[in-house]
């Protein structure tokens, strides 16, 4: 069994559940709270899929959901791998060609960020428009996938559509949802206040360490994306205090519920977009 291999999971994941889901959501930090609201059908380890990376950073439980989430299918992947773990880019993306062999089509991606851009606050979230990738390296790079592309196309990224979906829920949810760009650098290490003043003179709003190479995936293999981040902290330079990982987990503890009705009521608003409703 090749356990590098997309379609090899997707079968194993066929066989764990009756649900086909078409849209799947990422849980990054601030957004677990989501699974109180998931109809669960089957769960599964990722342990217990080939070529799954098992995660090592406090918050991401390493299980992926089939169920409902306002009534509607969706595959649930409770954390990610990062590259500032260790891993090779090849096995950050594995996750999402998987998704793309199983059957999905629409891919929600959350993340924990700091705010760079001065208007924001920590608990605030943001909906990407667009990212700068400044992690080093291109997770499309390597051999050419056969009957993927190899240059792709990344103006639309972020599927203005699904953004859409994602605003509309916000206002259901009342929640302000903000608007931004996000820059993915490769951790594990803060930035510095340096680094964030020029990040902010590119055009970034928010700074993390990952998703982008999660939506070029998703992109390369067709997949729609959507993403959407927690500002758990401002950026160093602008936070007067000093930057942790304890700053993350609090802050998403106290926005849990908010981040848990905007995923609720964007899968709502995307069976009624389906359905033709």
């Amino acid at each position: 069994m090749d356990s590098a291999n997309p379609r090899t999971a997707a079968a194993r994941l066929k066989k764990v559940s009756t649900l086909r889901p078409t849209l799947a959501i990422v849980l990054g930090s601030g957004f677990h709270h989501a699974l109180a609201e998931l109809r669960v059908d089957r769960k599964i380890a990722y342990a217990k899929i080939p070529g799954f990376p098992k995660p090592t950073v406090s918050g991401h439980a390493g299980e992926l959901y089939f169920g409902e989430l306002g009534k509607t299918p969706v595959l649930v992947l409770s954390g990610r791998a990062h590259f500032y773990e260790g891993h090779p880019m090849a096995r950050v993306t594995f996750a999402v060609r998987v998704l793309a062999a199983f059957g999905v089509t629409d891919l929600l991606l959350t993340n924990a960020a700091g705010g760079v851009n001065k208007h924001f606050r920590a608990g605030d979230f943001m909906a990407l428009t667009d990212h700068i990738n400044f992690m080093g390296t291109n997770p499309l790079r390597g051999p050419a996938i056969s009957g993927l592309r190899r240059f792709v196309d990344l103006t639309d990224t972020y599927d203005v559509r699904l953004r859409e979906l994602l605003f509309r829920a916000g206002k259901i949810s009342r929640l302000k949802l903000r608007r931004g760009v996000y820059l993915a650098v490769s951790g594990p290490s803060y930035e510095t206040p340096a680094e964030v003043r020029a990040f902010a003179r590119l055009g970034a709003d928010a700074v993390g360490m990952s998703t982008v190479p999660e939506a070029m995936a998703a992109r390369q293999c067709g997949l729609r994306v959507a993403a959407v981040s927690c500002i758990t902290n401002l950026a160093a330079g602008i936070s007067p205090e000093k930057l942790s990982h304890t700053e993350v987990l609090e802050t998403a503890e106290r926005v849990k519920n908010s981040g848990a009705a905007l995923l609720k009521n964007f899968a709502q608003l995307y069976r009624e977009l389906k359905n033709g409703s």
